[in-house]
């Protein structure tokens, strides 16, 4: 019996918060934002493409990964690299979520063709429809794994 109303209150609790709107649908803000990123991604990503990127960017290029330079040069520079390293390289958006003025990208990142590439999250902050800062975390793809669930 306690089973049973510990699964009821759960269920009870789970209507309630998507009646609340906290699961509200996504607003023409937010669907404008993950269009403006998944547009400057493929610029800067897949067409290695400085000057059409940074029409995406705002007043500051804020860069959280570690091994990356801060503002627009900083961009330049890594597309610059990928042109001279990785021509070939191709990124896959798999999913894009948007919260407010936050879009993430779930990506399949493939620098050498032929190879299992790279899962990767990036999270983007923009201003005024602008991008303005960037975090990512990165996972190679293994060629085996403890489950079959797959990385996407």
């Amino acid at each position: 019996m306690g089973k049973w109303r510990i699964a009821a209150s759960a269920a009870a609790f789970a209507v309630g918060i998507l009646l609340s709107g906290a699961a509200s649908a996504e607003t023409a803000q937010e669907r404008a934002n993950k269009q403006a990123v998944i547009e400057f991604y493929n610029k800067a990503l897949n067409d290695k493409d400085f000057a059409a990127a940074s029409k995406y960017l705002g007043n500051r290029y804020t860069q959280h990964n570690p091994t990356a330079a801060d503002g627009p040069e900083g961009l330049k520079g890594f597309i610059q690299f990928l042109r001279d390293k990785f021509p070939q390289s191709h990124s896959e958006i798999v999913q894009a979520f948007a919260d407010g003025d936050y879009v993430i990208l779930h990506v399949r990142s493939i620098r050498t063709p032929g190879t299992a590439g790279r899962a990767i999250f990036d999270l983007f902050k923009l201003e005024k429809g602008k991008v303005v800062e960037h975090w990512d975390a990165v996972q190679d793809i293994p060629a085996s794994s403890a489950n079959a669930n797959g990385m996407f």
